[in-house]
């Protein structure tokens, strides 16, 4: 059934399967967002390192304005990864269906929000393009740390260096040759790692490539409109399961 398999996908009660799916679906959303942000911007806002360096270069070559600049995108990163750990750990404490749905719900608003703001950039660059940034960071930030909670830190899908970095490592032992057949001494591959991996680097590519011309061919309201309609979908069970609860139990007082 549809709704079974969508609140398997975002419910409380997790599976390793559906943490992989609902992680494919977030790189995908996660790639078209990194790509939709650098036509508005023209700069990624899910590559931290990249936004701590130039914070650094900035600072040592006394341009504190952009050092300032950057530091509040990581900030913003940082304070939106908080907000889903807060919301997390609220919905945990309570029980309910939608203790990780309701972040989802949330950057779905935010990417409507983004929609506005990117398509009056180009009339008020000055006033709406840091708050762009900012928003940008922090709904990365916010939904790296949704999938970070479900899967316990598994799966991340903003960012792919560290995912290309297991990549490599598991292809470094896939051409290992063990000479000797010491069990103990073995070099093995982790295959599900690998296949893992691969295939969340493959959706926020496949994410980027249409998210980018989406944004450039339909424009800004309606391409995070049809992100947000994605999120809505995932979120949309478990969401309505609690607030059906609620009802059922705030109705006898009316």
């Amino acid at each position: 059934m549809p709704f079974h398999y969508l609140y398997r996908l975002s419910g409380a009660q997790r599976e390793t399967r559906a943490d992989l799916q609902l992680g494919c679906v977030l790189a995908l959303v996660a790639g078209a967002v990194n790509a939709g942000g650098f036509l508005a911007i023209g700069g990624y806002t899910s590559h931290m390192t990249g936004i701590v360096s130039g914070m650094a270069d900035d600072l040592a070559l006394g341009n504190l304005t952009l050092a300032l600049a950057a530091l509040g995108a990581w900030l913003a990163f940082v304070s939106g990864a908080a907000v889903t750990a807060i919301m997390v750990n609220w919905g945990r404490r309570r029980r309910l269906h939608s203790q990780y749905a309701a972040s989802l719900l949330l950057e779905a608003a935010l990417l409507l929000l983004f929609g506005l703001t990117g398509s009056y950039l180009a009339s008020m660059p000055d006033v709406l393009g840091p708050v762009t940034i900012l928003l940008l960071c922090f709904i990365m930030g916010l939904q790296n740390a949704i999938i970070t909670k479900i899967s316990g830190a598994t799966i991340r899908t903003t960012h792919v260096t560290g995912l290309s970095t297991d990549i490599g490592i598991e292809l470094g032992k896939m051409l290992y040759y063990n000479r000797r057949q010491l069990p103990e001494r073995s070099v093995t591959v982790n295959r599900s790692k690998f296949k893992t991996h691969s295939l969340l680097i493959s959706c926020f590519f496949i994410g980027g490539v249409s998210g980018a011309l989406a944004f450039k061919h339909i424009g800004f309201p309606a391409a995070t409109i049809l992100l947000a309609c994605a999120l809505i979908l995932l979120a949309g069970v478990p969401v309505l399961h609690d607030l059906r609860l609620l009802w059922r139990f705030y109705r006898p007082r009316l």
